[in-house]
């Protein structure tokens, strides 16, 4: 497969999974009581509010990207340290029901039309499904690395007793600069580091969604 083609089938589900994760967490930042994301223009499908146009090309020429970022203001929630909890779930929990949604939409197209038996766009077509799955899947775990600033940090924050709040702000202001080195390393002396992560992940639920085709195409 050229790149063109590569990009092309990898271009619908990247966007609409980057979009429906920002868009979960103001959809539920709304719901909890903070209309800033609302009012700021991101309670919308719409790719163009969410796309980082650097962090987009960096997520296709490098795998590691990243989008606008959804403004939260705590105060407005009833319960901050809850609601504020809910919020980051939202975002690696939309991608996981993305990648639920699109395995079951492959288990019923290679249920009725084997994969290598019909025209060439339905080929293309079943493998933007699968990629579809794995990039939501990818999106999903990466997001729950307890690392700020991803969800993962809001999450074990949310879950972390109160008199452990102090020593874990503190190792959050060097854990980004771990990941970053971790990601550049993996990156450019190809160690497999990441991969190693999220195989299992991928796999295991990749599988359960997709069913056992899913593996041949990964």
């Amino acid at each position: 497969m050229n790149h063109l083609i590569y990009y092309l089938i990898i271009t619908p589900p990247l966007l609409f999974a980057i979009t429906f994760h920002e868009f979960s967490h103001a959809w539920m930042a709304n719901r909890k009581g903070d209309p800033t994301a609302k009012y700021a223009g991101r309670l919308t499908l719409n790719p163009l509010a969410h796309i980082d146009i650097i962090g987009l090309l960096l997520l296709y020429f490098y795998g590691f990207g990243w989008a606008k970022p959804v403004p939260v203001n705590p105060y407005n929630f009833r319960n901050p340290r809850k609601d504020e909890l809910w919020v980051s779930l939202a975002g690696p929990g939309s991608n996981m029901v993305l990648a639920l949604v699109f395995g079951i939409i492959f288990r019923l197209l290679i249920g009725s039309y084997p994969f290598g038996s019909q025209a060439s766009t339905h080929q293309l077509f079943l493998i933007m499904l699968i990629k579809g799955i794995q990039l939501n899947l990818v999106l999903a775990v990466f997001n729950l690395i307890p690392v700020n600033p991803l969800d993962g940090s809001h999450i074990l924050s949310g879950i972390m007793p109160l008199q452990y709040q102090s020593q874990l702000q503190q190792i959050q202001r060097y854990s980004f600069y771990v990941l970053l080195g971790v990601i550049v390393l993996d990156y450019f002396l190809n160690l497999g580091i990441l991969w190693a992560i999220f195989k299992p992940f991928i796999f295991f639920f990749g599988t359960l969604f997709a069913g056992p085709d899913f593996i041949r195409f990964i």
